[in-house]
């Protein structure tokens, strides 16, 4: 499982995997509750693997941030809560990623990043990390 199969939608708390392709959209999985839900092309979707977070020197690829927050917390469930503090938070967030853009960069950004880490986690899926690590390095051999 790839993070091209993972998305956010707007308004649905959580994240959903990518079932099966409709005609005017497709089906999806809820990760919390493991409801199916249809969603059509009108609905505001971000998928995983498209997500970047702003640093001070550029956009860091949301797989680069979880693989920082993996090698931090020994492949676990992070150590704090994506409801605790905003200061909690962006110390944490501070930890994993010292450069990263404080006036781009919110507190519900990072309350997110956390929830979604702590639900791939969960759910065994952070092997996609790899997975698209050896994608984009077999594209470049060719």
């Amino acid at each position: 499982m790839s993070l091209d199969k993972i998305l956010s939608i707007s308004g649905k708390p959580g994240l959903f995997e990518i079932v099966a392709q409709t005609r005017s959209g497709f089906i999806a999985q809820s990760l919390i509750d493991q409801k199916k839900i249809s969603v059509n092309i009108h609905n505001n979707i971000s998928v995983l693997s498209e997500i970047a977070v702003y640093t001070l020197t550029e956009e860091l690829p949301l797989r680069e941030v979880f693989k920082k927050i993996r090698d931090k917390e020994n492949a676990q469930q992070t150590s704090i809560s994506h409801k605790d503090s905003k200061d909690t938070l962006e110390e944490y967030f501070f930890e994993i990623l010292p450069d990263y853009d404080e006036d781009r960069v919110y507190a519900s950004d990072i309350k997110k990043i956390i929830q979604w880490y702590n639900l791939l986690q969960k759910h065994d899926m952070l092997g996609a990390l790899e997975e698209g690590e050896e994608a984009v390095t077999a594209d470049e051999e060719e």
